[in-house]
């Protein structure tokens, strides 16, 4: 059975850090890009991050470029997300997401964290 599972959101002031992780089980996790999304309420979901299968290049939304940093480590089936300076606009829900690098409709989400940027 397919699982991403979620952890390190809470709550945390401006400027400050969290480092957001995702254990995988249940597939071919080397096989699957991985992906950072993120909802603010009312808002629409956000692609923020992602890495390709292999690791190597990446790419963000262009504002946390500089602030925050995705990596994975397929030995242990983890994709982390790394952020500082975080800003109150960085709040929402933040949820990972596996697409396989060859079949897109192969696609399994998480059940989000959540991290509020706040004083």
């Amino acid at each position: 059975q397919v699982q991403l599972v979620e952890s390190g959101g809470g709550l945390v002031q401006p400027g400050g850090s969290l480092r957001l992780s995702c254990a995988a089980s249940g597939f071919t996790f080397s096989s699957y890009a991985m992906s950072w999304y993120r909802q603010a309420a009312g808002k629409e979901r956000e692609l923020v991050a992602s890495i390709p299968s292999a690791g190597g290049s990446t790419s963000y939304v262009g504002s946390v470029k500089g602030r925050f940093t995705i990596s994975r480590d397929n030995a242990k089936n983890t994709v982390s997300l790394q952020m500082n300076s975080l800003k109150p606009e960085d709040t929402g829900v933040y949820s990972c997401n596996a697409k396989h690098k060859s079949i897109p409709f192969w696609d399994y989400w998480g059940q989000g964290t959540q991290v509020t940027v706040s004083s």
